[in-house]
């Protein structure tokens, strides 16, 4: 599959700030008037996850399933056989690890049509610390064989991702953040499942950026830019099925790939594209993300700053990547 040029409509500086969670619990509400299949399972998390906006738009649809995910499973397999569209309302440290074995033995491998959508993923989980921040999720959820893994970068790009998740019949993991964060697609923007999408342009180093992360790393290509250093920036949103054409061919193009992501270095985006790179066309890289750690509770931009996540450290990740590569 070959990526998609889109440049984003607005400057980092104007655009408008969504919280993802949201978008989500009002694209669910949306959607259900469209499909009188879909409904919620909520694990007692709606008003954090903001599937409470769908459970005031349908109340018949939604039900609450309590602190017992591995049970919430179960009753979304049995949904599922009978012609409904469930949906997984908890947080992503819960799914991808108190509900694994049931997702895996009554999801996965019959691979039913359930949604599974991990909420506050990653570092910003609003001060809960290292047992609510899920460093491992995509690790999880890329190995299971299946499971297709999404994790979109804005809310508009969210809400035509769930479209999409909605004509296509599987399991899909959803990965989603907690806090706002600003609009860079178009209104118009047309989500493809395993199509990445070219950003920004330029020769002298690619950068591969998934979810948020992709506006830090949109951040990060501006601060690069005073340098004089011209960075592509590949957002891919889709990390199973992954466009490997399109990292391949972005690696023939600059001959340096930094890949950047709110999540471990192993298992996630760098160890995927690592493994493209690997087999099809070896380049050097370097990889920014959790550094085989937990996290802690914290303010946003000082968790950002201590763990190597900021758009500072991506800038400075690919001067060091740079600088390498010179040698």
């Amino acid at each position: 599959m070959t990526s998609t040029s889109l440049t984003p409509t607005l400057s980092l500086a104007g655009a408008q700030q969504i919280p993802m969670r949201d978008a989500w619990g009002q694209g669910l509400a949306d959607l259900a008037n469209e499909y009188p299949e879909l409904v919620v399972l909520d694990g007692d998390l709606a008003n954090s996850t903001r599937a409470d906006i769908f459970a005031d738009a349908h109340p018949d649809r939604f039900f609450e399933m309590g602190i017992a995910e591995q049970n919430m499973i179960g009753v979304a397999a049995g949904l599922a056989t009978v012609g409904f569209v469930p949906w997984i309302s908890t947080f992503a440290a819960f799914v991808a690890k108190r509900a694994l074995d049931q997702i895996r033995v009554v999801v996965a491998q019959p691979g039913l049509n359930v949604k599974l959508c991990g909420s506050y993923s990653g570092i910003l989980t609003s001060k809960t610390g290292k047992t609510h921040q899920s460093v491992e999720d995509i690790a999880i959820f890329r190995a299971m064989p299946g499971v297709t893994t999404i994790v979109p970068a804005d809310a508009v790009e969210l809400h035509a991702a769930m479209r999409a998740m909605m004509e296509t019949s599987g399991p899909v993991y959803l990965r989603l953040t907690r806090d706002p964060s600003p609009i860079i697609f178009p209104e118009a923007y047309q989500f493809e499942i395993g199509r990445a999408l070219l950003l920004r342009d330029g020769a002298d180093v690619g950068i591969i950026s998934t979810g948020v992360q992709t506006i830090r790393a949109l951040e990060a290509v501006e601060m690069l830019a005073l340098d004089g250093i011209a960075a592509s920036l590949l957002h891919v949103p889709t990390i199973k099925p992954l466009d490997r054409d399109a990292i391949v061919a972005l690696a023939e193009r600059t001959n340096a790939i930094l890949t950047a992501e709110d999540h471990s270095i192993y298992g996630g985006l760098g160890s995927a594209v690592a493994e493209v790179l690997g087999e099809e066309r070896p380049t050097r890289m370097r990889r920014i993300g959790w550094q085989d750690t937990y996290g802690e509770s914290g303010a946003n931009d000082a968790l950002l700053e201590k763990y190597g996540l900021s758009s500072v450290h991506v800038a400075n990740g690919v001067r060091n990547l740079i600088a390498r590569n010179n040698q």
